[in-house]
């Protein structure tokens, strides 16, 4: 909005002309939704508090869990909330891929938003079916949209890039492509479900991926930048920067309240949402493999679950792991929550840095 406002009057005010810069508009674009997270938060908990809009604890959850009972929950919509507004302000809303991610986002946060109240009214979400369908049906209207309807993506649309490789590059053709698309966006977004488990453990590799995507949506959206580092320019890809930065200060603002001991809990209307943001940024910019690493620690929770749920059926009722997903395992080996949630910062960074490094391993 501020973008359409002012940059056309750089002409006469040539100061305005730094409304043109993604990299200007994406900072503020990013203090703009951490100022409005940290001024918008604590009337949310309140409101929250006030209409008990409350976390009910698993009964077959860690013990030391039981005092996070009463802490208010669907703090996602803090976020959502927060990274539309700065994003409404600071974007270019001529750009598909905005709107695109913006539509996302509020999609697959209603999935969320009806799972949470449903747990709120009965003790029971949506059925995974029924959730399950809901999340396809979305990424598969993204799928069908970069795969058939975006003019800068027809040379490449259904074409994949492998990390460490330059030349293989192989074509999945448009069906494969587009479940592979709704595989990644879904997949995501339930890994970031799945780590939601711990104050601030989800929200912390958020941030440390979309921070990771700011510079990646930049480099592919700029041709020089792109050339040297032999990836594929995407046309209007480097707006994406501004979106990533406004998502990392709501994120921010949010980590605020949500910081050990938590104050409040994004809920499943924030991890879903989250999770399938950060999805379709990876498949919008061609990297949906590289989100594995980018994504380690999201990837890693799931995975625990599935190994855990395997091994039970496959030896009738014994446990690979004490307890998944994976931190709660370390939780029930003595360690305390801080430290479990630290250390998968820290790998979550390891894992960023490592993700860029790619760029030059080929």
């Amino acid at each position: 909005m501020l973008y359409h406002i002012f940059y056309p009057l750089s002409a006469d005010y040539p100061i305005l002309n730094v409304f043109k810069y993604i990299t200007f508009r994406s900072a503020y674009a990013g203090i703009t939704a951490l100022a409005i997270s940290l001024l918008v938060g604590p009337g949310m908990i309140r409101f929250l508090k006030k209409y008990e809009v409350h976390e009910k604890i698993r009964s077959d959850g860690p013990e030391s869990h039981a005092v996070k009972s009463g802490t208010p929950t669907m703090g996602g919509i803090l976020i959502i909330f927060t990274f539309l507004l700065s994003t409404l302000l600071w974007a270019n809303l001529s750009n598909n891929y905005i709107w695109m991610i913006m539509a996302v986002a509020l999609g697959f946060g209603l999935v969320g938003y009806v799972d949470d109240i449903a747990k709120l009214k009965s003790g029971k979400g949506l059925s995974i079916k029924a959730k399950f369908l809901c999340q396809t049906l979305l990424a598969l209207a993204v799928a069908f949209f970069l795969t058939y309807l975006d003019p800068n993506r027809e040379n490449y649309a259904t074409i994949l890039y492998v990390p460490f490789f330059k030349e293989f590059t192989p074509d999945l053709g448009g069906i494969a492509y587009m479940l592979f698309i709704a595989f990644v966006i879904v997949g995501t977004s339930n890994a970031v479900n799945l780590t939601d488990g711990l104050d601030g453990l989800a929200i912390g590799p958020i941030i440390i991926a979309m921070m990771t995507f700011t510079a990646l949506a930049y480099i592919t959206g700029h041709f020089k930048f792109a050339e040297y580092l032999n990836i594929q320019h995407i046309k209007d890809a480097g707006e994406l920067t501004i979106l990533t930065s406004a998502m990392v200060g709501a994120s921010l603002g949010f980590l605020w309240f949500n910081a050990y001991p938590a104050q409040m809990f994004m809920g499943d209307v924030g991890s879903l949402s989250l999770g399938a943001v950060l999805g379709t940024l990876a498949v919008i910019i061609k990297q949906e493999l590289l989100l594995i690493f980018i994504g380690g620690i999201f990837v890693i929770e799931a995975l625990s679950v599935i190994i855990q749920v395997g091994y039970f059926k496959y030896t009738g009722g014994k446990r690979f792991f004490k307890m998944a997903p994976l931190h709660h395992h370390f939780e029930q080996k003595g360690w305390e929550e801080p430290k479990v949630i630290v250390r998968f910062w820290i790998i979550a960074i390891v894992l960023a840095m490592f993700s860029l490094s790619t760029l030059k391993l080929r």
